[in-house]
C-alpha cells in the first residue's frame, strides 16, 4: 500500500528517507526500520514491477537476506552448461545446489514488505527530482529536503539512494564510473519439454565482443535469455543476442518481454556519502565488474547503507554525520570494495584471455570447485584469491 499525499508529509520530518524500493532499497529501509527508526521509501514506479535482471541469487544474496525470508525460486540450479562463443560446449554438476532463480517483480516485492513489517512506510508513484542540504526549503543543518517532482518537499534526517543505475541521488553525491555495460534480455515462454530440458540448468556463453557473455535462465515455463558487452557496442551486442537465441533453437518462439540496461561499476575513487546523503547498489556503482552480478551487492551495501543512515540521523552537527559517512565508506570498501577489485582483475583477464577461462572451468576441477563455492557462498572471489596463493600469483600474473 502506498501512503497518502498529505501536508503532512511535508512537515513530517523522518529519520531516513530511502529512493528506490529494489533490492538496495528495500534492504537499507529494513535495516532503518529495525533500528526503531521512522523509514520512508520513495519509490517511482508502482509495485511490482520488472527489472532486466537474469534473476540469479547466490550464496552471498541468501545470506544478506531479512530473517525469515522466504525466498520465491522458480528453479535451483545444480549444473552449468558454458560454452566459448557457441563452441566448446560442456555441462559441470553439483550434487549441491549452486544458486537459486527468482522473477526480479516478486522478490523485490516481498523484499519490501518485510521492510514494511518492520515499520517503513512505502510510497509509490514519487519521483525524485533533486535533494537539498542548504537553501530555503532546508530548515535546519540537521535536516535533508527530498524534492519530489511537481515541487512537494519530504525531510529527513539521513537519505540513503538507492534509485538505480541511472541516480539522481548518485548525481548529487558525485558518484564516478568506471566501466558502463548494455545489458540485453528476453522473457521467452516455452512449452513444457523444452523447459524441461532446461531445468535445474543453466547455460553461460562467453561472448564475441571482449568481456562479453550470455546466460539462459530457466524460470518454469520461461527462460530468461540475455546477454551483456560494454557500452558502445549496440549494435553487436544486439546481434549477439539474435544469434544466441538462434543457434539455441529458440527463435521460433515469441519473447513475452524484451528489455534492455545500462550496468554502472563505480570507480576505486568514488564517493559514497555527501553531506548526509548516502548511495548504495546500483546507485553507487557497486556491482561486480566481471561478472556485473549486482544482487547481492545491492542487498550487502543496503543493509550497511541504512545501518549507518540511522547513526547519521542521530548525529548532532555536520562533523559526526561526516564521521559516520565515512565509517560507511570504510565498511564498504573494506568487504564489497576488495571483491569489487579482485573482479575488476578477472576482467581483464577474460577480455584478453576468455578461451582460458573456459578451459579452467570445464577441464580444472579446482577451478570448478572454487567456481561452486563462490555461487554458493562459501567462498568469495577475494577470499580465493587470499586463501589460496597460487590462484592471486597466476590472476596478478595473468593481470600484466
Amino acid at each position: 500500500m502506498s501512503s497518502e499525499n498529505s501536508a503532512d508529509d511535508a512537515r513530517q520530518v523522518w529519520d531516513v528517507v530511502v529512493v528506490g524500493a529494489g533490492p538496495a532499497g528495500a534492504s537499507a529501509a529494513y535495516a532503518a526500520a529495525v533500528a526503531g527508526r521512522s523509514v520512508l521509501i520513495l519509490e517511482k514506479a508502482e509495485l511490482p514491477r520488472y527489472k532486466t535482471c537474469g534473476g540469479g541469487i547466490i550464496g552471498p544474496s541468501r545470506d544478506a537476506l531479512p530473517p525469515g525470508f522466504e525466498l520465491p525460486f522458480k528453479d535451483r540450479v545444480h549444473a552449468v552448461t558454458f560454452s566459448l562463443d557457441g563452441k566448446f560446449a560442456r555441462t559441470r554438476r553439483s550434487r549441491n545446489m549452486l544458486f537459486g532463480l527468482i522473477n526480479r517483480p516478486e522478490f523485490d516485492q516481498q523484499l519490501v514488505e518485510h521492510a514494511q513489517k518492520a515499520g517503513a512506510e512505502l510510497r509509490t508513484g514519487a519521483t525524485v527530482s533533486r535533494v537539498d542540504q542548504h537553501g530555503p526549503e532546508v530548515p535546519d543543518r540537521r535536516t535533508v529536503a527530498v524534492v519530489l517532482q511537481g515541487g512537494e518537499t519530504v525531510l529527513a534526517r539521513a537519505v540513503v539512494g538507492a534509485d538505480g543505475s541511472a541516480s539522481r541521488i548518485g548525481a548529487h553525491v558525485g558518484v564516478k564510473l568506471d566501466q558502463v555495460d548494455l545489458g540485453l534480455e528476453a522473457e521467452i515462454p516455452v512449452p513444457e519439454t523444452v523447459a524441461e530440458d532446461w531445468a535445474g540448468r543453466v547455460l553461460i556463453d562467453w561472448g564475441p565482443m571482449p568481456g562479453s557473455y550470455g546466460w539462459v535462465f530457466p524460470k518454469g515455463d520461461t527462460l530468461t535469455v540475455g546477454v551483456i558487452s560494454a557500452r558502445g557496442e549496440g549494435a553487436a551486442t544486439k546481434r549477439y543476442l539474435e544469434d544466441f537465441i538462434a543457434r539455441l533453437g529458440l527463435a521460433g518462439f515469441e519473447p513475452s518481454l524484451s528489455s534492455g540496461h545500462l550496468t554502472r561499476c563505480r570507480s576505486d575513487d568514488s564517493p559514497l556519502s555527501r553531506g548526509r546523503v548516502l548511495v548504495c547498489g546500483d546507485a553507487a556503482g557497486l556491482l561486480e565488474p566481471w561478472t556485473r552480478e549486482g544482487i547481492s551487492f545491492a542487498l550487502r551495501s543496503g543493509r550497511l547503507a541504512g545501518e549507518w543512515a540511522v547513526r547519521i540521523a542521530e548525529a548532532g552537527d555536520a562533523v559526526d554525520a561526516r564521521r559516520q559517512a565515512l565509517n560507511y565508506a570504510f565498511a564498504i570498501k573494506a568487504g564489497l570494495g576488495v571483491e569489487t577489485s579482485v573482479g575488476r582483475s578477472m576482467l581483464n583477464v577474460f577480455e584478453r584471455r576468455p578461451g582460458l577461462l573456459h578451459t579452467a572451468l570445464t577441464g580444472f576441477r579446482p577451478a570448478w570447485n572454487a567456481f561452486a563455492k563462490i555461487t554458493r557462498g562459501s567462498m568469495t572471489l577475494a577470499e580465493l584469491v587470499r586463501t589460496h596463493p597460487l590462484a592471486g600469483r597466476a590472476l596478478s600474473r595473468l593481470n600484466r
